[in-house]
């Protein structure tokens, strides 16, 4: 948090954009909210404070004067509202060239009436983060704005209102570990330096290389870096994605012509996608194994492809883990470009950062009240040594909690293996539907005969007797049908 102390802190890497540049590379049009009331006299100084600010720091209210000369702006942030794409958001923009980006206690006030706006004009909350941490001539009043700062985030969290941030060179300090690490959706620019301790401040030995836009997305702290060609692309995808409103019910709508998105679920679960492999159902258990099993089963990549249009993935636990086998996103439904949520399994043992960001996915979808659709397929969760390290019990539990106490509704297809609890974990209670070709058991048919202390051949019958096969979780009321090529039947 040392940087940004000074005038401006300079070093290599990528090209670093001024606030202005920033919101040029991703905005049609920008306009500018005014400063809060009472922030600034017309010469620079604190109103509140000597020109030194609450220190007193000498040469302070010089070096905010030469900042201001030097940028042409006021302050270390530049807020106002612009239209990405088709939505129109609030937009932090950042100015590392104006004290290194740091926040002050005048930044805080610019950051709190931003989310203030976005929450009285329905509006999401776009941040394009440079900085270097708090500013070191104010002292703890500087950062005691991570507070105020973390805290408009969470009424802007609870207003349903999505945040998105975007990670531009550097990011660091209390800027990362608020407005950059705290948003729904993170984005990077290549190379940029993002950690929390920035450069001064980090031992001598220290990576450098950990302290990138890569290594956080490795690390599970980054959805996607994205290149500066396409970054307004990706916002303006991301915002129509996470601010289009649910379809209300008409009776909800004529009975109160004031209701809003935020007020109401989204209309109802989506049904799942048609089943596209095998339409004949296994004779016996151990085919329908097999059939789950078989390399020529389509995956979820074919499910997710044929299901939407457009799509976003998010990725990352937040906990400094990924798990490529879990896919999770968002995207508009093929046919009536109704925004839904998904995780999806792809065949591979689910590891704990798996089932985390598959909860974080299945929350956030819960809180713009977004329709969640999931597809099972797994042998089980992970259950190596390096799993239980991870935390695996603690993470599939989670998931359990968040499915089931989600309020927007879930709806789940087995497409695949359903390994016990690993499985089970990402199905919706009460509406969850299979493939022809696939299979939900309590335990595998190996594993059961070998816990049964049964011979290797007695592992097809065991099968049987597990009543595995999609037909048989009908009658046994696991899942509510079998989806066909032409949809659900039951």
């Amino acid at each position: 948090m040392a940087e940004g102390a000074a005038d401006g802190v300079t070093g290599a890497g990528p090209r670093r954009l001024t606030a202005r540049e920033a919101v040029a590379l991703v905005a049609a049009d920008f306009t500018e909210l005014p400063a809060p009331e009472g922030s600034y006299e017309p010469e620079g100084s604190y109103r509140s404070y000597g020109p030194d600010g609450p220190l007193s720091w000498q040469g302070y209210g010089a070096s905010r004067v030469r900042a201001g000369e030097r940028t042409g702006e006021r302050e270390s942030v530049v807020c106002g509202t612009a239209l990405l794409g088709t939505t129109r958001a609030v937009l932090i923009s950042f100015e590392f060239g104006f004290l290194g980006g740091s926040l002050g206690e005048r930044t805080g006030d610019r950051l709190e009436a931003a989310h203030t706006y976005a929450r009285e004009h329905r509006l999401p909350v776009v941040s394009l983060v440079a900085t270097g941490g708090s500013r070191m001539q104010e002292g703890m009043r500087a950062l005691v704005q991570l507070q105020r700062v973390a805290r408009q985030s969470a009424l802007t969290r609870a207003a349903r209102l999505p945040q998105l941030a975007v990670l531009r060179d550097p990011t660091t300090g209390g800027g990362w570990a608020t407005l950059g690490a705290g948003a729904d959706v993170v984005l990077a620019l290549p190379g940029a330096q993002v950690g929390f301790a920035g450069s001064r401040v980090r031992p001598p030995d220290a990576d450098p290389a950990a302290y990138t836009a890569e290594a956080q997305l490795a690390a599970g702290a980054v959805d996607a870096v994205v290149p500066e060609r396409d970054l307004a692309g990706t916002l303006a995808l991301w915002l129509r994605l996470l601010s289009a409103p649910p379809a209300v019910p008409a009776a909800a709508a004529s009975a109160d012509p004031l209701i809003t998105p935020a007020a109401v679920p989204a209309a109802g679960p989506v049904p799942p996608p048609p089943a596209l492999g095998l339409r004949v159902l296994p004779v016996t258990g151990w085919e329908a194994v097999r059939n789950a099993r078989s390399a020529r089963r389509p995956r979820a990549h074919a499910y997710l492809d044929a299901y939407f249009d457009h799509r976003a993935a998010i990725g990352g636990d937040r906990c400094g883990g990924t798990d490529e086998g879990m896919l999770c996103g968002f995207g508009t439904r093929a046919g009536d470009g109704r925004t839904v949520a998904y995780a999806a399994q792809t065949g591979t043992a689910t590891r704990p950062a798996g089932y985390r960001t598959a909860a974080r996915l299945v929350r956030l979808a819960d809180r713009l009240r977004i329709p969640v659709l999931t597809l099972v397929d797994t042998p089980g969760a992970a259950n190596g040594a390096e799993a239980e390290r991870q935390g695996a019990g603690a993470a599939i539990a989670d998931l359990f909690a968040a499915m089931a106490c989600a309020e927007t509704p879930l709806t789940t297809l087995l497409i695949g293996e359903g390994g016990s609890g690993g499985a089970l974990a990402l199905a919706a209670p009460g509406n969850t539907w299979a493939t022809p070709d696939s299979y939900f058991s309590v335990i595998a048919p190996e594993p059961a005969a070998a816990i049964l202390k049964r011979p290797a051949a007695e592992v097809r019958s065991t099968a049987d007797q597990l009543r595995i096969r999609p037909q048989d979780l009908v009658e046994l009321g696991v899942v509510r049908g079998i989806v066909e090529p032409s949809g659900p039947s039951s």
